[in-house]
Order: C-alpha cells, then sequence, then structure tokens
C-alpha cells in the first residue's frame, strides 16, 4: 500500500497541473476545473490499481475530469452563467491582451470543438489520440479540428477589431 500511496503521489505531482491547466481551458473555468480535477484524482486513487495499468493513466483522468465537468454543467447551467458575469468584471492578476482574446474566443465556440483544440493544440495530442481519448472516430475529430479553428479565427478577428477599434466598454 506504501508503494502504491509513492507511486500514485509521484504520478499525481507529476501531471495535476497540466491537467488542470487542460480542463481549464475546455471549460473555460478554473475553479469548475479545480473541483473536477480533484474529484478525478480522487476517483484514480480508488481505481489506482487498474488506472496505472492504462497506456496513460493521464488521459483517463482528464478524460474522467472532462466527464465530471459536463456531469456538473448540466446540473448547474444558470448558476455557471451568473457566476461568469459575475466574474467578467473582476481582475485577479494583470493577463496580455493576446490570452483574454484565446480565452474569450474559446468560449464561444462549442464545447466538442474547444475540447479537441485544447487537446490538439495544448495538450499536443494527435487526432487518433484524441479520438481515443474522447471515444469518437477519426473523421469527426479532424471535422470539429476544423471547424474549431474557423470559429477560434472568426472570434479571434472580432476580438482583435474590438481592442484595436477603439470601442466602448465591454460588460457593464
Amino acid at each position: 500500500m506504501k508503494r502504491d500511496a509513492e507511486e500514485f503521489d509521484a504520478f499525481y505531482s507529476a501531471s495535476a497541473q497540466r491537467v488542470l491547466g487542460h480542463l481549464a481551458a475546455m471549460t473555460g473555468s478554473r475553479a469548475e476545473a479545480e473541483d473536477a480535477v480533484a474529484e478525478a484524482y480522487a476517483r484514480a486513487w480508488d481505481r489506482w490499481a487498474s488506472v496505472r495499468e492504462c497506456d496513460s493513466p493521464e488521459a483517463w483522468v482528464r478524460r474522467v475530469a472532462y466527464r465530471i465537468a459536463v456531469s456538473a454543467w448540466r446540473k448547474t447551467v444558470n448558476r455557471l452563467r451568473a457566476h461568469r458575469r459575475e466574474m467578467a468584471g473582476q481582475q485577479v492578476e494583470p493577463t496580455s491582451v493576446d490570452h483574454v482574446a484565446v480565452v474569450s474566443a474559446l468560449r464561444r465556440i462549442s464545447a466538442e470543438q474547444r475540447r479537441v483544440v485544447v487537446l490538439h493544440h495544448l495538450v499536443g495530442l494527435s487526432v487518433t489520440e484524441i479520438a481515443a481519448e474522447i471515444g469518437s472516430n477519426v473523421n469527426t475529430v479532424k471535422t470539429r479540428l476544423a471547424r474549431g479553428r474557423r470559429a477560434l479565427a472568426a472570434h479571434l478577428s472580432d476580438d482583435a477589431y474590438e481592442t484595436t477599434g477603439g470601442g466602448g466598454s465591454h460588460g457593464s
């Protein structure tokens, strides 16, 4: 048991921040991602004997965390909208204009497109690996990736125009 705990602790230390970053990008909410990732790692610990035998325990945790987050979304859509409105006017730490634009654009595309874009461009998975992780076929992943890129490009162009166009205030 001690060896399992040490092995799991090493796995957690090596992967938790990366998985959290991936899920935060997929969900658009660091707070929701933190909750889902914590629960996913707890489930991984409960099943460590089988999870550690997976081709990628990290992918297992990321997939479970994503499912937990989606389940939470279905239960709390109105609460999330209120939370996002509340957080929109707050600035916790300075971020670059590019970072804000990308996060904003990711929030505007569909969850399926956002997921494959994050897995491909931030996580670095191949189309085949993404298909295996999300339980889909390669052509579906390619389609979502292409559509997601086009949608992102359109939103990033809009954001660039709003940023440089001297437009009015955001929010209020």
